[in-house]
């Protein structure tokens, strides 16, 4: 029996999974309890700075292109322009999937869960021929009987309407078949979450925070109150009264008068807000999740205490790539090259360059250095630069400036033809 045969037969159930399964970590585990309270990732995408921060990431990470490398015996990087995989890596994953949807799902399930998975589809041939992104809630991670692999158990896809009964099992696949980005804190089985380690409690008092300031709008924007009579009511009566109230909330209702008969008397509960601080728990709420996912605060549209965009955003743009985007980008370049190629010769990486990219003005100055104009020693090519700016590396249709146009070497007037 194969490696894989034996997997199979130790871990996968025979029968289909037709009856409920819980395992601890997901989504039914915590539920009924069993998890740490943090919040789950739907709710906390309501939060607008946890939805802004993934967005963020994964928008950014899906709009890089990532390129196809050979590597020379010298270290030398040079294009592959001819490779399939470069379609699979920036066109299309496979037929259901874009690639910049898989890379944005792949990013965003890095983020919120602690792990992307993507299944490597190969043909007959052992070639890649695709990637499947998988919700990180189907795939359980088990170590093999070695200790020294891993195996992954992958539910059904429900998505998937087909009353072909394969669909509906546990499929295992193997660690050479499967994309397994990891977040920080990864034990050899799974990364860590930022909502469940670093967002536990701020993403809860976020999402409290939220839902408290939604409450208080639809209450007309007042505080809690209460009815008090010297009198005893009957139950009609204190139904008559329920009723009234709940004709008066809403902010449709907020101009309806309050009818009180029989001494009642309206008394507030007051509790003025700024006593409370909403305003500023909310704020330092924004910062505290931004400085999780490790965004900076202005990038998400908080710009209270920091620039906004306007001037530096060059810098702004590399800083954002350097401290918060190469984590991500080397986590996923590390895990592509190490199950695509699994060797030297042949690499993928980002190309950063235009979040990098500075003005025309300092791209141009920059140039004028390249090209050895500024004293310095030549280091580029004209047909470099232009290659740089995506444009074509040859002129077309155009003259040369007079500095760079090419010299006609003078004639030798001891070889002209003497009139006879």
């Amino acid at each position: 029996m194969t490696f894989l045969g034996k997997i199979r037969e130790y871990f996968v159930p025979k029968a289909e999974i037709g009856s409920a399964e819980i395992r601890r970590g997901d989504g039914v585990w915590e539920s009924l309890g069993g998890g740490s309270g943090a919040p789950s990732e739907a709710t906390a995408l309501q939060v607008t700075a946890v939805y802004a921060c993934v967005n963020l990431i994964s928008g950014a990470i899906s709009a890089l292109p990532m390129h196809v490398y050979r590597r020379a015996t010298d270290g030398d990087l040079s294009r592959d322009m001819n490779t399939d995989l470069w379609w699979i890596l920036n066109e299309e994953f496979s037929p259901r999937w874009p690639a910049s949807a898989g890379w944005s799902y792949l990013v965003a399930s890095k983020l919120l869960y602690g792990d992307g998975y993507a299944e490597i589809l190969r043909d007959p041939n052992g070639q890649i021929k695709g990637l499947m992104p998988i919700h990180p809630r189907r795939v359980l991670p088990v170590v093999s009987p070695d200790g020294m692999r891993l195996v992954y158990q992958v539910s059904p896809d429900t998505t998937i309407l087909t009353p072909d009964a394969r669909t509906r099992v546990i499929r295992v696949i193997d660690q050479d078949d499967m994309l397994d980005v990891a977040g920080f804190g990864f034990n050899g089985l799974r990364g860590m979450s930022v909502l469940r380690s670093a967002l536990s409690i701020s993403g809860r008092l976020a999402i409290s925070a939220q839902d408290f300031s939604a409450s208080f709008l639809e209450n007309m924007g007042r505080p809690d109150y209460w009815i008090g009579t010297d009198n005893n009511l009957t139950d009609a009566q204190f139904a008559r009264l329920k009723d009234m109230l709940e004709d008066h909330r809403g902010p449709a209702n907020s101009g309806k008068p309050m009818l009180l008969e029989g001494g009642m008397k309206v008394n507030s509960l007051t509790m003025p807000l700024e006593e409370m601080q909403l305003l500023e728990t909310r704020k330092f709420q924004v910062e505290e999740i931004a400085r999780a996912f490790g965004v900076p605060p202005f990038m998400i549209g908080h710009t209270e205490k920091t620039s906004s965009w306007g001037t530096g955003v060059a810098a702004m743009g590399a800083g954002f790539v350097r401290f918060a985007l190469r984590d991500h980008l080397n986590a996923f370049q590390n895990e592509i090259n190490r199950k695509f190629f699994r060797t030297v010769s042949r690499v993928a990486e980002f190309d950063t360059t235009e979040l990098e990219r500075a003005d025309l003005g300092v791209m141009m100055n920059a140039a004028r250095v390249a090209l050895g104009r500024a004293g310095e020693e030549q280091i580029m090519t004209v047909e470099e630069i232009r290659a740089q700016l995506r444009l074509p590396r040859k002129l077309q249709g155009t003259v040369r400036p007079p500095s760079q146009a090419p010299v006609t070497p003078a004639a030798d007037p001891t070889t002209q033809d003497v009139p006879q």
